[in-house]
C-alpha cells in the first residue's frame, strides 16, 4: 500500500493508540476482514483471523490477571464477570468508540450486514488490535490499551448488574416486580439447517417483554432475556 493509503491507519494509531506502528501493515492486516481478502485475491493475500486469535488469548489473560490481583472472589463470579467483559457486546462496543469501523476492511455484503454481523467483525478485530498491539509494542502496551478500553467499563457492569446470566436474572425480576415466571417462545426461524438464525421471545403473562435473535435458541433466549431486562429498568425509571 502506498504512503497515502497507509496514512489513516498510522493517524488511528497516533491518535487512539499513542504511537506509531513500525510495521504499519501489521495494524492494517489486524483491520482486514476475510471477506475483503476474497473479494482482493489479487492484492490482498492475509485477513486478520489470525492476530484475532492471538489477540483473544492476550486479552482473556489481561482481564483474567487483572481480577484474580483485585478482586478476592469466587472462581464462578469471577468467570462471569470475565465473561461480561470479552463478551462481543463489550469488545464490539469498545471498537466503535475508538473509532475504527471506517477502517475495517471487508466486502461490500458485509458492509450491507445485519447490525448484529459488523458487531461481531468489528468485536473480532479489536481482539486482532490487540494482538496487532502485542507483538509491535509487547504484553504491557497490550495490557494498557486493554485497561483502557475494556477493564475501565467494569465499574459499571457490577453496578448495573449487567454480569449476570440474563436469563436467570430476568427470572429473578420478574418474579418480584410481576409474580410470574417468564417463558421463552419461537417467533421465527429462518435459513438454512446449517445456517439457521432463531428469533425469541420472552413472555411475562401474555405480555412480551423482549426479543432477541441468534444462530442457536439459548443464545437468542439469553438476547431476549437481555432485552427485557432492559425494559424492566425503563419502567422502574419511569414510575
Amino acid at each position: 500500500m502506498s504512503g497515502m493509503q497507509t496514512a489513516p491507519y498510522q493517524d488511528f494509531a497516533k491518535e487512539k493508540l499513542g504511537f506509531e506502528f513500525t510495521d504499519i501493515q501489521l495494524l492494517i492486516t489486524a483491520l482486514t476482514h476475510r471477506s475483503y481478502v476474497n473479494e482482493h485475491k489479487k492484492s490482498v493475500n492475509e485477513h486478520n483471523e489470525r492476530l484475532e486469535f492471538l489477540g483473544d488469548a492476550v486479552l482473556e489473560l489481561v482481564v483474567t490477571e487483572f481480577l484474580f490481583k483485585n478482586y478476592n472472589e469466587p472462581e464462578g463470579i469471577l468467570t462471569n464477570w470475565r465473561a461480561s467483559l470479552v463478551r462481543t457486546e463489550s469488545i464490539g462496543a469498545a471498537g466503535v468508540g475508538l473509532g475504527y469501523e471506517p477502517l475495517v476492511r471487508m466486502s461490500r455484503g458485509e458492509k450491507q450486514g445485519s447490525d448484529r454481523a459488523r458487531q461481531q467483525i468489528l468485536a473480532n478485530a479489536f481482539e486482532a488490535v490487540t494482538g496487532a498491539i502485542y507483538l509491535e509494542r509487547g504484553y504491557d502496551d497490550a495490557s494498557t490499551f486493554i485497561h483502557k478500553n475494556i477493564i475501565s467499563k467494569l465499574e459499571g457492569i457490577l453496578a448495573s448488574g449487567s454480569w449476570r446470566d440474563a436469563k436467570s436474572h430476568l427470572q429473578e425480576v420478574s418474579q418480584r416486580m410481576d409474580g410470574k415466571t417468564p417463558q421463552y417462545r419461537v417467533i421465527e426461524e429462518v435459513g438454512p439447517d446449517h445456517d439457521k438464525i432463531f428469533t425469541l421471545g420472552v413472555y411475562v403473562g401474555d405480555k412480551l417483554m423482549g426479543t432477541g435473535s441468534g444462530p442457536s435458541k439459548q443464545v437468542a433466549q439469553q438476547q431476549a432475556a437481555q432485552t427485557a431486562l432492559d425494559e424492566y429498568a425503563r419502567i422502574s425509571v419511569s414510575k
